[in-house]
């Protein structure tokens, strides 16, 4: 039996998006009414992260779970976001980066302290070109 608050909710969700959206709509209404405002947060409203670019992300994630219903979703919303064809492509190709990356530093058993020992000096040494390049 849906309570007022889940009715309020409930209401929420129609007015925001024309319907309860899935899976929203195949949990219980405790954790649905819950669920919907991070959901809400993350998908409608203003962050500290542009929409475009959450959606991108989600989109990374999405490829690299294999979750067709993630991808689709991100897609669709990065579209409606601004996001160009182009853009859309480049996620592509970024998406593999850490999942490809991961696979060949896990199979190659590098030790950690020294990735990131070397992460710091590539990372010292791009900030020394670019300050090299502003001047």
């Amino acid at each position: 039996m849906a309570t007022g608050a889940h009715e309020t909710v409930v209401t929420e969700m129609e007015e925001t998006l024309g319907m309860i959206p899935p899976p929203l709509d195949s949990i219980p209404q405790d954790d649905a009414d819950v669920e919907w405002r991070t959901f809400e947060k993350y998908t409608v409203e203003e962050t500290e992260i542009p929409a475009k670019y959450r959606e991108l992300m989600g989109l990374a994630v999405a490829a690299n779970i294999k979750c067709p219903y993630c991808t689709h979703f991100h897609t669709e919303a990065a579209k409606m976001h601004g996001a160009t064809d182009a853009e859309l492509r480049e996620a592509y190709v970024l998406a593999s980066f850490t999942s490809r990356y991961s696979a060949m530093l896990h199979a190659a058993q590098y030790d950690l302290d020294e990735f990131e020992e070397k992460v710091g000096e590539i990372g010292a040494h791009l900030q020394e070109t670019m300050a090299a390049d502003d001047d």
